[in-house]
């Protein structure tokens, strides 16, 4: 039997990652070694791996969410109050709709401003884990408002 053999540097390049096949419809993830195995190293080759140790690719998924959340975009109030109505319960709406007023109105704050409309309209697309976002959104304006 032929031994598998990789170049030097791109068997400690890949030996210094954790490995991982795409997700089944569960979400669940299959492990790889790439560096030791002749059919992950296929699977590396064409693509199919991904690497939870890669500094760039993390790096890439902060901009690309800070692309989606940190857009200048402002709304009528009316809208506002809607968006609020929509994500915050009962007892908070009033001093989370103000504390946004006061954050759009405000230099230091109004990033908080866009990340919440910015989220929200995200949720309204479909896409539910930016309700979070909202929330949080609605705490950072809060701390950058007492600053």
């Amino acid at each position: 039997m032929k031994k598998f053999k990789i170049p030097r540097k791109l068997k400690k390049r890949l030996k210094k990652g954790s490995w991982l096949y795409q997700p089944d419809e569960n979400g669940n993830s299959m492990m790889a070694s790439p560096h030791r195995y002749q059919e992950d190293f296929i699977a590396y080759k064409k693509g199919v791996l991904r690497n939870l140790i890669d500094e760039h690719s993390s790096r890439q998924r902060r901009l690309e969410f800070r692309e989606k959340i940190d857009g200048e975009i402002t709304v009528p109030d009316e809208d506002l109050k809607k968006y609020v109505d929509a994500i915050i319960r009962k007892e908070l709406r009033n001093s989370s709709y103000e504390t946004l007023i006061k954050a759009k109105n405000s230099k230091k704050a109004i990033s908080a401003y866009y990340n919440f409309v910015n989220a929200y309209q995200l949720v309204e697309k479909g896409e539910d884990s930016f309700a979070n976002i909202c929330c949080l959104a609605i705490e950072n304006a809060e701390k950058l408002l007492k600053d």
